[in-house]
């Protein structure tokens, strides 16, 4: 409601005279058109209004009900969408267009009435309107919904810089998209009501099936730009108490995810960040009908995966045992910003999930990522958890203390009644390698263990290399615009150091078999995953089917990995990405921010207990 409500305020304070000070002389009316307008003449064949400020008085057919204070709670966007009911000849015209009439329209209108509208041409934030200062209904009539297919023949950019398809033809018009639509988006779900589609399935981050190219980067993002839609819940409202897609599905229990579809989507269409202003902008559907989603992407159950010895590679989402209160008293010094839960409630529910989802997996080995970089107290209460869930459980940690300076470090659980950890971890940090640069990259971490019933040795090194999102500028690394982001270099060079660390043995086992796991920050094709291959590794995801672990930007990809060595390779006989968290929306984890119903959670169910994927490896180890 915000942005409609200040652009309506600047309007009828200008129209005042207002200026503050002193008596002016009002400004002349803008003048009115001499009848007989359209809509298509307000709309005009580019993205512009012609009739931008000036007062025109049209004659069409309400399609979508947004207005606030009626009997329709459920759609609130301070006005509603006519159209007119014969097309105009021009196809580069859109013949719907929004009327905005306020918090308490003096008329009450409905889907199917003829109304007879006077008032000013707006351009508000892209889309064009009619600020109405008055609204009749005069019949009745109907207007043919228009179908639209993706990908758009064109795109865009928007005032971010972003690609965005090239919809302006059907602003404001009552459209149906007959395709089936993949979703692809849900991170702005519980706080804008949007849910992203895409046309032709799940979209992928380039560089997971491409080898990195700036030019090819480039027409890859168009073309998902040109297949994608956002669907708008149809409020202005944030953070609405009732989320309107989130269980909108044909199945029982149905709860959105990632990869689920929806076919037949109709509404209106309008541009615009949704929510008050908030959100992407872009082009998206307000729904005139229910919409129902397809659940093509079913939640998992519990993993089952080949091998008689499990691993499995688990960023656990900034698990801090401090509590974060605003206060700098995290990190190994004390004196770092705590991530994590921000109340002694959402700790005991972050807890509960981290260990729901842990306790399912049922792996020997437990390799940790973003744990709060503390002596002990982060990974002794998740095995202290671990160990009561599971009843009179057997799992131990590895106690490596505090890790370098950062405030999250990586770590290790095993069962140990499967499972002996032999000899001392070992830390890789540019001490070891200079090229390892600790302090982008978190150190990684290495331990010998020996498989209890057959004395086979397996040495695992878990990693969590420097971020995509955050600069490298000042060290010369930065987004070459190539589809790896910012610090590729640095993952790249810490990824050749892990390479030729482990060729010493560093733990000292004696064993030749390692597995390299954790959040590397890296999609399959770039350039850490090819220093790995490069030095004779083998990257395990690369035998599934378009592997992934996380979403972003509405493009899945695999940033979590199992590399092995040459002679553990043919001892692997299954790798997996269980998919309990990328694909979820985040209102469904432990927080409990913004007024979100509590009763969303449920501790026993593994679903988003991180933002991560776990990736599990069953081996047959053999020696």
């Amino acid at each position: 409601m915000k942005k409609l409500i200040l652009a309506f305020s600047a309007f009828a304070f200008a129209a005042c005279g207002g200026s503050g000070g002193g008596v002016t002389t009002p400004s002349p009316p803008p003048p009115v058109d001499s009848g007989g307008t359209t809509v298509s003449d307000v709309q005009g064949p580019g993205p512009v209004s012609p009739m931008d400020g000036q007062i025109v008085s049209i004659s069409a057919i309400v399609t979508g009900d947004f207005q606030d204070n009626d009997a329709d709670t459920q759609n609130s966007l301070g006005g509603f969408y006519t159209q007119q009911e014969t097309p105009d000849a021009n196809p580069a015209t859109s013949e719907g267009i929004f009327i905005f009439d306020g918090d308490n329209p003096a008329t009450d209108v409905g889907v199917g009435d003829r109304v007879s509208i006077t008032g000013t041409v707006n351009e508000f934030f892209g889309e064009t309107q009619i600020n109405a200062s008055s609204v009749s209904v005069t019949g009745t009539g109907m207007v043919q919904v228009t179908d639209v297919n993706l990908p758009a023949t064109a795109v865009t950019s928007n005032s971010d810089g972003d690609s965005i398809a090239d919809l302006e033809r059907y602003e404001g018009m009552l459209v149906r998209f007959p395709q089936k639509l993949t979703v692809s988006n849900l991170f702005f779900l519980e706080r804008y009501g949007e849910v992203g589609l895409s046309q032709g399935g799940r979209p992928y981050q380039f560089t997971n099936g491409n080898t990195p190219d700036a030019a090819a980067y480039t027409q890859h993002e168009d073309d998902l730009a040109a297949r994608s839609i956002v669907l708008d819940d149809g409020l202005l409202s944030t953070n609405p108490s009732i989320v309107r897609h989130l269980n909108a599905g044909a199945a029982a229990d149905y709860s959105i995810r990632a990869g689920d579809s929806i076919t037949g989507a109709t509404g209106n269409l309008r541009f615009s960040r949704g929510s008050g202003g908030g959100g992407e902008e872009n082009w998206r559907l307000v729904p005139t009908e229910n919409a129902i989603f397809d659940d093509d992407n079913p939640r998992p159950g519990a993993p089952s995966v080949a091998g008689s010895t499990r691993v499995v590679s688990f960023n656990v989402l900034n698990f801090f045992s401090n509590i974060d209160t605003g206060q700098a008293v995290c990190g190994p010094a004390g004196n770092q910003n705590c991530r994590g839960a921000d109340s002694a409630a959402e700790l005991s529910r972050q807890l509960e999930k981290t260990v729901t989802a842990i306790a399912l997996i049922d792996a020997d080995i437990i390799g940790l990522i973003e744990l709060e970089n503390n002596a002990t107290a982060s990974i002794a209460a998740i095995v202290d958890a671990l160990n009561i869930r599971v009843g009179g459980g057997s799992y131990e940690f590895v106690d490596t203390g505090t890790i370098n300076t950062d405030a999250i470090k990586t770590g290790f659980v095993f069962n140990s009644s499967t499972i002996r950890a032999i000899g001392p971890f070992a830390i890789l940090d540019a001490s070891v390698d200079p090229r390892f640069v600790d302090n982008r990259n978190r150190p990684a971490l290495a331990q010998s263990f020996e498989v209890i019933a057959s004395g086979a040795v397996l040495t695992v090194i878990v990693n969590h290399l420097k971020s995509k999102g955050s600069s490298c500028d000042s060290i010369g690394d930065p987004d070459l615009g190539d589809g790896q982001g910012n610090c590729n270099l640095t993952r790249t060079n810490a990824a050749a150091a892990i390479a030729d660390w482990i060729n010493l043995d560093p733990t000292g086992s004696g064993d030749p078999d390692f597995l390299i796991i954790g959040d590397l920050n890296a999609h399959l094709m770039e350039d850490p995953l090819t220093a790995l291959k490069n030095a004779g590794l083998t990257s395990l995801l690369e035998a599934n089917v378009n592997p992934y672990s996380f979403l972003f930007d509405a493009k899945s990809g695999a940033l979590d990995h199992a590399v092995a060595s040459p002679g553990l390779t043919g001892q692997v006989r299954e790798t997996m990405e269980w998919h309990i968290n990328s694909d979820e929306p985040q209102l469904l984890d432990y927080n409990l921010e913004n007024g979100r119903d509590a009763n969303l959670f449920d501790a026993n169910l593994p679903y988003r207990a991180s933002d991560h994927d776990p990736v599990i490896i069953g081996l047959d180890l053999t020696n």
